[in-house]
């Protein structure tokens, strides 16, 4: 399976091995390794660094061999499925839900419920991740697609590489400090990296780092500073939609990785109130234009009907 992309203007700089993880969906480690073997292509030529910064224009492809068995021990937990062809599947997460393993978590996660539905799912993401094109968080609910062959995994991630997928969250915050988000629609415009005091974290207050857009409205508000809030991101960084919004002081009720103390206590929500509600791009194989919407759950929807009544978050 190959893959082929031209570097973008948000590419730009960007480290080749990085570039080509976020391309194919596969880890970084697996990535270096294609690269050391002198799978990876820049420009036309073999490329065995992985430090090489990009440039626009640059053309990066890389080759990837037969994926191996998967190991991974089936499971039969139920899935809300959304869509479903030949070629992809399109699901509705429930919050709680790992995306693929990791310690702690080797037999209960979404891929180890794919492998027990989907016998010759996309093994091109690895042995760990087959089908996976991108991730959301734990305790973030809403909409994925995933690929049931690597034809399809290949073209939903070049989507994602290049920015072409639609995406819209919803989210409710509470405004505790710093800007806040005064104006009811904006774009947040920013660099991203790593936190320099935790390096387990992402933020958005950095000199120096990649960029990252967020695009928002809000569509309620509520008392004690709480607000519903729709985000698009036009990037896709991790945490970027909880980085964003914490670091303009309006973090998402329950996160309690950004959102600090005040969120421990919160009485709302048992996890960060977040959930992809809508999800559209143009299917793989048929070419067809998609767009799906996925209803938020019971938790969130229950959050959200006490904030609307008049009843305190924390």
């Amino acid at each position: 399976m190959n893959y082929t992309l031209v570097v973008d203007e948000d590419s730009s700089r960007q480290r080749f091995d990085s570039f080509l993880a976020q391309m194919t969906g596969l880890s970084r480690c697996q990535v270096q390794r294609l690269i050391r073997e002198g799978a990876a292509q820049l420009d036309g030529s073999v490329e065995t660094r992985c430090s090489p910064r990009l440039r626009v224009g640059q053309r990066v492809g890389v080759e990837i061999g037969e994926p191996r068995p998967t190991t991974l021990i089936p499971s039969p937990l139920p899935l809300e499925v959304v869509f479903e062809d030949d070629h992809i599947l399109v699901l509705n997460k429930v919050a709680g839900m790992v995306v693929h393993p990791s310690p702690g978590h080797s037999q209960d996660t979404l891929v180890n419920v794919l492998v027990h539905r989907i016998t010759d799912l996309s093994g091109i993401g690895g042995k760990l991740r087959p089908g996976i094109v991108h991730r959301l968080d734990r305790d973030t609910s809403g909409l994925m697609v995933v690929a049931k062959h690597d034809a399809a995994h290949q073209g939903l991630a070049e989507q994602f590489a290049q920015g072409t997928i639609s995406k819209l969250y919803v989210a409710l915050v509470a405004q505790l400090r710093g800007p806040g988000l005064f104006e009811r629609e904006g774009i947040i415009d920013t660099a991203y990296g790593r936190d320099p005091r935790d390096r387990k974290r992402f933020s958005s207050m950095v000199d120096q780092g990649r960029r990252a857009v967020t695009r928002y409205r809000i569509t309620d508000r509520f008392s004690q500073g709480a607000m519903r809030v729709e985000c698009r991101p036009v990037t896709g960084r991790t945490h970027q939609i909880r980085v964003h919004l914490a670091d303009r002081g309006c973090p998402v009720i329950g996160d309690t990785v950004y959102g600090g103390r005040a969120m421990q206590s919160n009485r709302l929500i048992d996890r960060q109130a977040l959930h992809a509600h809508l999800l559209g791009f143009v299917h793989p194989v048929t070419g067809e234009t998609l767009q799906f919407e996925g209803e938020v759950p019971d938790d969130f929807r229950r959050a959200e009907e006490i904030l609307r009544g008049g009843g305190e978050w924390r």
